[in-house]
């Protein structure tokens, strides 16, 4: 810490897997990030992880040179590890918990948020404790947000496995946060409803106590990027990829099991868009890609489907703009359920031709009654609907889209934000900052 640095009067610090080189919640904290700068934070910081660490973890990393760039005044850090015992994850986590210490001591007014229960919601209770024990002047409000997967993989797996201790860890901690939120109502009834389960077990009294104090609150998108799109750089970028405007089906997300790639796959071969020009474009990457490239190609119209594993942050809208549809059609997979669905939103202020998507975890609450809505395991499903869209008029489909986008503005980083803050001030009846 530089003792001559000037102390700032208001910090926000997120705690994330990592910061946006892959999808979904590592984007909703740059957008928290972004907003804090527009609502009066001087001192905003995300602390994450080492890129080494993820890439050995196998996360589907973006191409680092193909990430825009944060705004000035937000820092990301990524402590290293402490000392040299052979137990990386300790030394990693004992890096990062650390330094949350050393930011949430020196007095300055801080909003502390986590991503993920464990164990980055751990992680920043345990350092405020730390921080408490020190002596030191300690000003900080905590706030954790579960965005699901963290309860199905670990809360849910430990109920399954009888591991009580772990279960209980991850809930009390979560808990212990000034306020707790669930990025979708699906995910906040998924959490009680496991509460429920050790507590029938175990006696405890973790359901009640997350119903109360448990609220929703939607993931932050930068809803104005997406509304400022030009059109001229969206036929650029399409010239470039070699496509042209309504003349491709488009996916753009994790390519998972639980993302129904497959399932898109076989529902465009059946459906009448390869006799129509329509191409299928497969944007993103994962543990499946190579699995779903091998599976395209044993298909009779493989030559009108294109793979993307280079889609910078700044063309992604421009690519969801000029499809004729975009599908997404997650299904529920004991590793992953969809809880959100940041894809569809971004999809959504895109503008271009109607979502086609089902309504797993808390995909509904993302798309409201503006898509198209298909049963999961369904090519043939998927096909129907394909041809449905194929069939509207122009006018037709300008009015799907405009309806999704009018949904989709109240997920506006801005607003997402305030709500949070507005939360965090009836816990300290301070103020929130204009």
């Amino acid at each position: 810490m530089d003792p001559t640095a000037a102390r700032p009067d208001r910090r926000l610090v997120i705690v994330v897997r990592a910061d946006p080189v892959i999808c979904g919640h590592s984007g909703e904290a740059r957008n928290l990030a972004e907003a804090a700068l527009a609502r009066g934070f001087d001192d905003v910081r995300i602390v994450t992880w080492p890129i080494d660490r993820l890439q050995e973890a196998g996360l589907p990393l973006k191409p680092l040179d193909g990430v825009m760039p944060y705004s000035p005044g937000i820092v990301v850090e990524r402590p290293g590890p402490v000392g040299d015992y052979k137990v990386p994850d300790g030394r990693y986590l004992a890096g990062l918990t650390g330094r949350l210490v050393e930011l949430f001591t020196d007095g300055v007014p801080t909003v502390a948020m986590s991503l993920y229960l464990s164990p980055h919601a751990t992680a920043v209770a345990d350092a405020v404790s730390v921080a408490r024990r020190t002596g030191l002047p300690v000003n900080v409000v905590t706030v954790a947000e579960a965005v699901g997967s963290d309860v199905t993989n670990v809360v849910r797996a430990c109920v399954e496995q009888d591991r009580f201790g772990a279960a209980a860890h991850v809930l009390a901690q979560y808990l212990s946060h000034d306020v707790a939120l669930a990025v979708s109502q699906y995910t906040r009834d998924l959490i009680i409803s496991e509460a429920t389960l050790l507590d029938a077990r175990y006696g405890t009294h973790f359901a009640e106590a997350c119903r109360a104090r448990v609220h929703v609150s939607y993931p932050a998108i930068d809803v104005g990027t997406y509304l400022a799109r030009d059109e001229g750089e969206t036929d650029r970028v399409l010239a470039e990829r070699g496509l042209t405007r309504d003349g491709y089906v488009l996916f753009l997300s994790r390519l998972a099991h639980a993302k129904g790639v497959d399932d898109l796959i076989d529902g465009y071969v059946r459906s009448g868009a390869p006799a129509a020009g329509r191409r299928l474009v497969v944007a993103g990457s994962g543990p499946q890609a190579a699995e779903l490239r091998a599976h395209a190609a044993g298909t009779p119209v493989a030559d009108l489907i294109t793979f993307l594993d280079d889609v910078t942050d700044d063309q992604k809208g421009h690519l969801m703009a000029g499809c004729t549809a975009f599908v997404l059609p997650s299904k529920p997979r004991p590793e992953f359920v969809e809880t959100f669905g940041i894809a569809l939103v971004e999809k959504m202020l895109s503008g271009g031709g109607p979502v086609v998507t089902t309504v797993t975890g808390g995909i509904g609450e993302a798309v409201g009654d503006t898509a198209i809505i298909v049963p999961v395991d369904s090519p043939d499903a998927i096909a129907a609907a394909i041809d449905d869209v194929l069939a509207m008029d122009r006018a037709e489909r300008a009015a799907w889209s405009e309806r999704a986008r009018e949904y989709a503005l109240q997920f506006d980083r801005g607003v997402v934000l305030d709500r949070i803050l507005d939360q965090v001030a009836a816990v300290t009846r301070e103020p929130v900052p204009a």
